[in-house]
């Protein structure tokens, strides 16, 4: 096998990993984030429901998990096609691979940047409910209620998501990748 075939299936499986590791970890820690969320901003005097109405939710829905847990099962997929020689897994990660990249990459640059991105939507808001609020500590504690390893795991699935997908759709297209799929 091919040393760029290798490491194409290796970051779809890393990727894959992750996004379960991630999953199953934040189940159980998303509510308990958005309840410090919520005892933050009314410790502040402000009625938690605000932060809500301008889009700070910390609780995954059920489709947020279906959504994840389904694209770690394509990329399962594809890796193991992909590592198998399969020219349908090469062929199907020149599709799905760019997909990963714009629509995962986008979502895991929003987490990656979340504290930023939040604060300066908060600072432009003209509701006056949320004036005097401190949005860093509301972040603050949302990120204290997560596992400690949680923040650098984004990253690295952010990582896997942008460069990541870029290096796979690379490496599959590569001359000594072409000749191990039939």
């Amino acid at each position: 096998m091919p040393i760029p075939v290798a490491l194409a299936g290796l970051l779809q499986l890393l990727l894959a990993g992750m996004f379960v590791v991630m999953l199953v970890a934040y189940r159980p820690a998303g509510p308990r984030a958005q309840r410090a969320v919520d005892a933050e901003a009314a410790r502040q005097g402000v009625d938690p429901q605000v932060l809500g109405e301008h889009g700070v939710r910390l609780e995954e829905g059920r489709w947020g998990f279906v959504v994840g847990y389904a694209i770690a099962a394509v990329l399962t997929v594809l890796a193991a096609l992909n590592l198998t020689g399969s020219e349908i897994g090469r062929v199907s990660t020149w599709v799905v691979q760019p997909l990963v990249f714009l629509g995962v990459g986008y979502v895991t640059t929003i987490q990656v940047f979340a504290i930023p991105k939040t604060v300066s939507a908060f600072a432009k808001l003209d509701d006056p409910r949320a004036r005097g609020l401190d949005i860093r500590a509301v972040l603050r504690a949302a990120a204290a209620a997560l596992p400690s390893w949680y923040r650098p795991a984004t990253v690295l699935r952010w990582l896997l998501a942008t460069a990541g997908s870029l290096f796979v759709i690379g490496a599959l297209t590569l001359p000594a990748a072409a000749g191990y799929f039939s």
